[in-house]
């Protein structure tokens, strides 16, 4: 009578998936997984359509244990200056253009080197794209994304939304984000309350706003702000009336 370890060697070995299947099982799988890294931005933006959203910047702080300040305010509750302001300053075509400024990107993009563009030609829309579903740095890959998320955004999304939820999101500080937490930050005040000098200073600092400090702003910072009050009368935002 054999054994129980003679038992277990005369059993037959499992028969392997041969190469080609196991080819098409993977293939089948990285189909899959690229499906849904493709609608989860979709899906994402059109669920901020109604729900404030939340950026990735945010995201990866909370899973770092870092802290963040957020207060959401409705576009209702911030001092009109600050989106002329961030207009004037970040997007002066931000009511006429559908999501991207074609002509300032073709521009960057005749001007590029080898490793990408040196500056950007991000608009409201692009830049909002990346803060919510993208990630910070320059990029043709990045930008590439970028592109068709921002018009989806501009379709979905009246003028009034992509500016709240911009507003809402935006960096200003380390782990400081929207412009509640910022004004309370900065001026001890509520975002409904800010002046147009406090509101340019806020949009100044929007490319560094870990090196900008809008309360105590630098030289250079402050010439940049008045040179935003200078615009701020003569960029149309007539998309944000109600």
């Amino acid at each position: 009578m054999p054994t129980q370890r003679q038992s277990r060697r005369a059993q037959p070995a499992p028969e392997r998936m041969p190469t080609s299947a196991r080819m098409r099982q993977l293939m089948r799988r990285l189909k899959i997984i690229a499906l849904i890294l493709v609608m989860l931005p979709i899906a994402l933006l059109t669920l901020y359509s109604f729900v404030p959203p939340v950026s990735t910047l945010m995201l990866g702080r909370w899973i770092t244990l870092q802290p963040v300040t957020r207060d959401w305010v409705a576009l209702d509750d911030i001092a009109p200056a600050l989106p002329q302001a961030v207009i004037a300053a970040e997007d002066s075509r931000f009511c006429l253009h559908g999501g991207i400024d074609w002509s300032a990107l073709r521009h960057v993009v005749d001007r590029a080197g080898e490793n990408g563009p040196t500056r950007g030609a991000s608009t409201i829309p692009m830049q909002t794209v990346k803060n919510l579903v993208l990630w910070p740095g320059r990029s043709y890959l990045r930008k590439g994304l970028e592109l068709p998320l921002s018009v989806y955004a501009d379709i979905i999304w009246s003028k009034r939304r992509m500016m709240e939820n911009y507003l809402n999101v935006a960096e200003w500080g380390e782990g400081i984000f929207g412009a509640e937490a910022a004004a309370r930050r900065y001026f001890n005040k509520s975002a409904k309350n800010l002046s147009r000098r406090e509101a340019a200073l806020l949009a100044a600092a929007l490319p560094n706003p870990r090196q900008r400090n809008p309360a105590q702003p630098a030289r250079f910072h402050a010439r940049g702000a008045n040179a935003i009050i200078m615009r701020m009368g003569n960029e149309d935002t007539s998309c944000l009336a109600r």
